[in-house]
């Protein structure tokens, strides 16, 4: 793993797009796989990264014995050149392991990217920055966006509320993002929200984004630790299929987030959408790996030792679940966004000079 930049070689074949975000990281393509929970691991940030673009774990939940294991494993699977980054909750409502804590093994580990969420991470930018890595923060406004600058942050995540998993803004990616890019003119932005082919990374790079974070997407490939109920859930959704709600808040309360409708949700709507004594809130619907049960309305993502009915889980996932109809490695879905970017954004430049 590296931090400065270092240009790689473009696979045989893959289109190569330039951006403050590539230049920056010397990638080949400005994809980001966004850190979606415990379906991250070592396999697949280090594919995304070992094709060109940047791989993330999110190491919140991460005990610090099995933080220190998947940061060294995902060191061993990337290439020198590859770009690899973690992501830290910042709200005390996620986790006990305190944020501190987690910096340290991130220094130890040289961490190339930090990227904060759901909190204020002026506190941490100056520890980010001691041992050089580059701090990323994910914001929901332009508002935000300035106050992330103005106390540091390096690259901000402009996270639209058509994004899967939990949600941090109330405003869609297409009007959210030029309000940021205005906002912090001289701050790279990466978009977030919805966004899970070329076409929608080209479209978010022309409204001035250095570079594209895909969630949903990766939720589908072969290297996601996710249950492959999960998976297929995913895969056959329809753009209509997902919930924006606080419903699944049992671990992690009042917080908005983003699912594939279920029973759990159809039971819910069914009795008026009550926020306290809702239907079956005392089942215990699935197991986790370590045999602990999974209540109803849990915030617990099914991973693939997961057991019990995974179809009751929060199946996280974002409005781009209507563009994912397939299980492909996470290599071959980096090569084919760089490939369908460049010709979407090939056919709209074409488009624009019929015109005239």
């Amino acid at each position: 793993m590296h931090l400065f930049p270092c240009r790689r070689r473009a696979s045989e074949g893959m289109a190569e797009i330039t951006t403050e975000l590539t230049e920056l990281f010397g990638l080949d393509v400005p994809i980001v796989q966004a850190p979606i929970g415990s379906a991250t691991c070592p396999a697949l940030a280090s594919a995304v990264a070992n094709a060109g673009g940047v791989g993330m774990l999110a190491l919140t939940w991460r005990p610090h014995a099995d933080a220190r294991a998947c940061l060294s494993e995902t060191e061993r699977l990337t290439d020198e050149r590859g770009t690899v980054g973690v992501n830290l909750v910042l709200d005390e409502d996620a986790t006990t392991i305190p944020t501190e804590e987690h910096l340290d093994i991130c220094a130890e580990q040289s961490v190339d990217i930090v990227s904060f969420s759901f909190g204020d991470a002026a506190s941490h930018v100056d520890r980010v920055h001691e041992f050089g890595a580059v701090v990323m923060q994910t914001v929901g406004s332009a508002a935000q966006a300035r106050s992330a600058v103005d106390a540091g942050v390096d690259i901000v995540v402009a996270q639209g509320w058509e994004a899967g998993g939990h949600v941090q803004s109330e405003v869609a990616t297409l009007p959210l993002v030029p309000r940021v890019v205005d906002a912090v003119p001289k701050t790279p932005v990466i978009a977030a929200g919805g966004i899970g082919d070329g076409r929608t990374v080209a479209a978010v790079l022309t409204l001035g984004a250095a570079g594209a974070w895909l969630g949903t997407r990766f939720v589908a490939t072969a290297e996601a630790h996710v249950h492959d109920r999960y998976r297929e859930r995913v895969i056959d959704a329809e753009e209509t299929d997902t919930v924006y709600s606080t419903l699944f808040d049992r671990g992690w309360p009042d917080v908005p987030h983003r699912v594939v409708e279920n029973d759990t949700v159809d039971r819910w709507r069914a009795a008026g959408k009550p926020e306290t004594d809702r239907p079956g809130g005392g089942d215990h619907v699935a197991t986790t790996p370590t045999g602990e049960p999974i209540e109803r309305y849990a915030d617990s993502l099914a991973v693939p030792e997961t057991t019990g009915n995974i179809d009751e889980l929060p199946l996280y996932a974002g409005q781009s679940v209507g563009l994912i109809n397939d299980r492909p490695t996470a290599s071959s879905v980096v090569e084919a966004l760089a490939g369908e970017t460049e010709a979407a954004l090939d056919s709209a430049a074409s488009n624009t000079r019929s015109s005239h």
